[in-house]
């Protein structure tokens, strides 16, 4: 039986979330920009620190963390309420210390980091006092870690130096530490050829060449970073979890990320639709108002439907999380994933459209989160490849046929149903 509901007292806490959103925060994207990853002078920290008191002394801080590691043990379902407030703002992830790849970073450090790890790491990043990336992607590799060929050696003095270059190193430039995934032994099983590695971002030969920018950012000017690590020296205790581990490692980080990122997913398709609403209300065109015409009663019936559809998904998932694991909800959080995608393009599409001119325009956020559509496909891995390993957990829970026929083939059935009630050819 699921069941979606929560207690009065988490009600206030998502209603007070609701209002500090958008009284505090989202002002923030108006004046600072939606990308919150960035070294904070006096008077931008000035702003923030106050903000993150107040998620702290709601006990709403660093919500996606269990209490051992200083959250609140909310569980995933929780987490899908209160992201679909979060998801309205791109600086309420800093605010709340949700922000990623932070917080994927944090959970593998937590799950497998050393006790000097994460005295070292992981609590200057749940305390909200740094930023850390993730090096995992490369220049002729993306969705295959199999084809990385950024290299780590170990030398006589037992040190690991690191060799290779990076692509895509989200919020590179303001983080304190770099987690790199590393081939380590290239004639291993392709899943346990490669190590991951914590390097501190001052390291000696930790160069970045560029900053890449995505759909509608001047070149130069993103936050992903091209990096080239030039015989990188870090000790032995660099390493995270078990050498060989770092798909593991990496597979359970990205899990909880994506249903994440979905659940995100969920505050901006439903901002774009509110808007599209409002407008198909207040404009007048030709014979009456927008909202009386069947084709925008259409868009936006279709949106209603697939915005229920999708946030629906999301917290079964969460759910089925928070009764079995990550790992049992793969198929689950794939499909996520993949709906995500394709539910932000067309509802974002449908809002813009209908806006007109003015949708099109920098005068609303439409036209930027239609800058951020082919991303949705493509980050986290590219929804053809989410949709193979859907197909394949999929099949295995079927079997063949057993004979020339479909199982359901009707003639069959019905030959079988009147012999079992004794009914003749024609009876």
């Amino acid at each position: 039986m699921w069941d979606f509901s929560t207690e009065p007292e988490f009600q206030k806490k998502l209603d007070w979330m609701d209002v500090f959103i958008r009284e505090e925060v989202e002002p923030l994207d108006l004046v600072f920009g939606g990308h919150a990853y960035r070294d904070m002078d006096d008077r931008l920290r000035g702003i923030v620190e106050p903000l993150k008191r107040q998620v702290r002394d709601q006990g709403l801080w660093a919500c996606h963390l269990g209490p051992e590691l200083g959250g609140q043990g909310y569980g995933q379902l929780k987490l899908a309420l209160m992201n679909e407030l979060i998801g309205r703002s791109g600086w309420a992830p800093v605010i709340f210390g949700c922000q990623a790849p932070d917080t994927g970073n944090a959970e593998i450090i937590a799950m497998y980091g050393t006790a000097e790890q994460k005295e070292r790491y992981l609590q200057p990043l749940l305390n909200g006092e740094c930023f850390s990336a993730y090096s995992m992607t490369e220049p002729h590799a993306g969705a295959d870690p199999r084809l990385f060929r950024c290299r780590a050696v170990r030398d006589a003095s037992g040190d690991w130096v690191i060799s290779g270059e990076k692509y895509f190193t989200s919020n590179a430039s303001s983080a304190t530490f770099l987690i790199v995934m590393a081939v380590t032994d290239p004639e291993a099983h392709p899943y346990k050829r490669m190590s991951m590695f914590l390097v501190p971002s001052d390291t000696p030969g930790v160069e970045i060449l560029r900053n890449i920018g995505t759909i509608g950012e001047r070149p130069g000017h993103g936050a992903h970073a091209h990096i080239r690590y030039d015989d990188v020296r870090v000790p032995p205790e660099a390493l995270l979890g078990e050498e060989g581990g770092a798909f593991a490692v990496s597979q359970a980080r990205l899990g909880g990320g994506r249903i994440h990122h979905s659940m995100r997913t969920v505050a901006a398709v439903k901002k774009a639709f509110d808007m599209m609403c409002e407008r198909v209300l207040s404009r007048q065109t030709h014979d009456g108002l927008l909202a009386d015409k069947q084709m925008v009663q259409a868009a936006i019936a279709d949106s209603y439907i697939q915005i229920q559809q999708f946030r629906l998904m999301i917290l079964h998932t969460a759910w089925l999380i928070d009764q079995s694991s990550t790992r049992e909800a793969r198929t689950q959080i794939a499909a996520c994933k993949v709906a995500a995608a394709r539910v932000f393009h067309d509802v974002v599409y449908r809002a813009m459209h209908i806006h007109g001119a003015l949708g099109v325009s920098n005068e609303t956020p439409l036209a930027r989160l239609w800058q951020s559509a082919p991303l949705m496909g493509i980050m986290d891995g590219p929804t053809e490849v989410h949709l193979a390993s859907i197909s394949r957990r999929v099949l295995r829970g079927y079997s063949p046929a057993e004979g020339p026929w479909p199982t359901e083939f009707l003639p069959d059935r019905i030959a079988a149903a009147r012999a079992k009630y004794g009914l003749s050819e024609r009876g």
